[in-house]
């Protein structure tokens, strides 16, 4: 069992910057595939970033990509969100996913079996 504790959401204005956190307990992390995903109420959940096991690869939503950074400190066991430039259509609710194993691209959440409990972002315009 992985368990993923989240932190670092908040509100703040459009332009501004967020850095989320991810800390994972459970399992060897090195051996994971990592993701954050984001949803707002009555739409389905998306990925925004997912980054290999040894953090050699990462995979972008459209939407963020030359905003956000995805990263990961293995010897911390701890993944990282960095956003810049936030939008107001950012605002959601963040999730750290993790997978044993490695795959490509930035795919959907079912590929994924352990969650985080969720940071709210809040971008006001």
């Amino acid at each position: 069992q992985v368990h993923l504790v989240e932190s670092g959401g908040g509100s703040v204005q459009a332009g501004g910057s967020l850095r989320l956190s991810c800390t994972a307990s459970g399992d060897t992390y090195t051996s994971l595939q990592m993701g954050w995903f984001r949803q707002v109420p009555g739409d389905e959940r998306e990925g925004v970033a997912t980054i290999s096991p040894g953090g050699y690869a990462a995979y972008y939503a459209d939407s963020v990509k030359g905003r956000f950074t995805i990263s990961r400190d293995n010897a911390k066991n701890t993944l990282y969100l960095q956003m810049n430039g936030l939008k107001s259509e950012d605002t959601a609710m963040y999730y750290c996913a993790a997978r044993r194993g490695a795959i490509t691209g930035l795919r959907s959440p079912d590929f994924f079996g352990f969650w985080g409990q969720g940071t709210q972002v809040t971008v006001s315009s």
